[in-house]
């Protein structure tokens, strides 16, 4: 995705209005989702010592954030990708009962991303995670908690409206799911890609298999699709061999996540995370995630932005 510059694009609030308008919608929303889903706040790292599992690879291809730890014999740490596996590790340790979870803010580094709209050095999302039991396991159960939150991001864009009457909704009452297969059959001289971001069919980096999924908005002043979360029903040990076969990656069973997995040390779960820039993004009709968050932009990047009344925090 290249930058995109809307025609007639016009500043709808005020940056120092913008940054109350944030706060009040990150509140609203953390405050809704952990009544909604049933969460616990809870504190997460930065980073995590390489080798353990916890960290995940995304795509294979992206190398974390990585540096020595003096007063540990140089021992390696990385910023996280991502909190798909410490949250489980969580869930097992506080002995979360099944129908109630966790949330968290993750903060992350990813250096390999194309900078534009949508994409940024600096990640910072909602993270949750919630256990539950082998009869949840299922596409029903996953689509049941995608209406709930859903939900809550509904209300938060009725609370906009109702502080900024000027910023019209634009969700629909009702959330469409649509599998990966009827993409293929609709589309089938597109490309995984063009089609969709993940593949329901086949194991990715967070740990699903075959029970995962996206939300997926379409963003009226870009005029184009935006992902606002990625969530799924986790691996149980059975799932995990296989994708650890189909990966090609046997000895991965090794490493300490995936060994607690594999001895029944950890709950079956159901997780996710939220975009917080790209949910603020989409509520308050930015055409660019850094009018909600504070990063590093190419200069050339500022200045087009610029000339088109997209100031950039």
């Amino acid at each position: 995705m290249s930058l995109i510059i809307p025609p007639k694009y016009k500043l709808k609030l005020l940056p120092e209005t913008t940054e109350m308008a944030i706060k009040m919608l990150k509140d609203a929303f953390q405050e809704r989702l952990s009544k909604t889903l049933n969460l616990r706040r809870v504190t997460a790292p930065l980073f995590v010592l390489s080798g353990t599992g916890l960290n995940d690879d995304l795509n294979g291809s992206e190398r974390a954030v990585s540096f020595p730890i003096a007063d540990m014999g140089g021992r390696q740490a990385e910023v996280v990708h991502s909190l798909a596996k410490w949250k489980r590790v969580k869930l097992g340790a506080y002995d979360i009962a099944p129908g109630f979870g966790l949330y968290t803010d993750m903060n992350a580094i990813r250096t390999h991303e194309e900078l534009d709209n949508l994409h940024s050095l600096y990640v910072d999302q909602w993270d949750w995670e919630k256990t539950i039991t082998r009869e949840d396991r299922n596409v029903e159960y996953l689509k049941k908690t995608v209406k709930s939150i859903y939900k809550v991001i509904k209300e938060c864009e009725s609370l906009i409206y109702a502080e900024f009457p000027h910023i019209t909704p634009t969700l629909p009452d009702e959330i469409t799911f649509i599998h990966t297969e009827e993409l293929l059959q609709e589309y089938p001289r597109l490309s995984p890609k063009e089609r969709d971001y993940d593949d329901w069919t086949t194991p990715n980096s967070d740990g699903y298999l075959g029970l995962n999924g996206d939300i997926i908005f379409w963003d009226t002043v870009l005029e184009t699709p935006v992902e606002l979360s990625s969530m799924g029903i986790r691996v149980d040990k059975e799932a995990l061999l296989r994708q650890l076969d189909i990966c090609g990656c046997p000895e991965r069973a090794q490493l300490s996540f995936h060994r607690a997995l594999l001895n029944d040390e950890l709950p079956l779960s159901i997780g996710g995370g939220i975009g917080q820039s790209r949910f603020s993004m989409f509520l308050l009709q930015k055409a660019h995630i850094g009018e909600v968050q504070a990063s590093i932009w190419p200069e050339e990047q500022i200045a087009e932005c610029a000339r088109h009344n997209i100031h950039l925090l």
